[in-house]
């Protein structure tokens, strides 16, 4: 059988693409593979268009759900949690993932 380091998906704002490269680079150190949100699409042009920004939003937010799926435990990072990043939180505790916090205070759940 093949032997996987464990793998850790980072959630978060995107407000915090900084703090999530910094914890990459601290997980990949610690020897974990690391998943994250692919980029900050928000200034991108392929978001210009409304209809097509729903879209794009709607396939990322898929994208990082498979991330979840696919992680051993999720990585929150930042001292803010808005809407989508509750909503990653409660599927990965859903599915029985533990969570981890940069700032456990910001825990919904705590």
């Amino acid at each position: 059988m093949l032997s996987l380091p464990r793998i850790v998906v980072i959630c978060g704002s995107i407000r915090f693409m900084t703090e999530m490269i910094d914890a990459d680079l601290r997980e990949a150190q610690a020897g974990r593979i690391v998943v994250k949100p692919a980029c900050d699409v928000k200034p991108h042009e392929l978001r210009s268009e409304p209809a097509k920004s729903e879209a794009l939003k709607v396939r990322l937010d898929d994208l990082h759900r498979a991330k979840i799926r696919l992680a051993d435990e999720v990585l929150v990072v930042g001292d803010y949690i808005g809407d989508s990043t509750r909503t990653e939180i409660t599927y990965a505790r859903s599915l029985g993932k533990p969570v981890r916090f940069t700032h456990p205070e910001v825990d919904p759940d705590a």
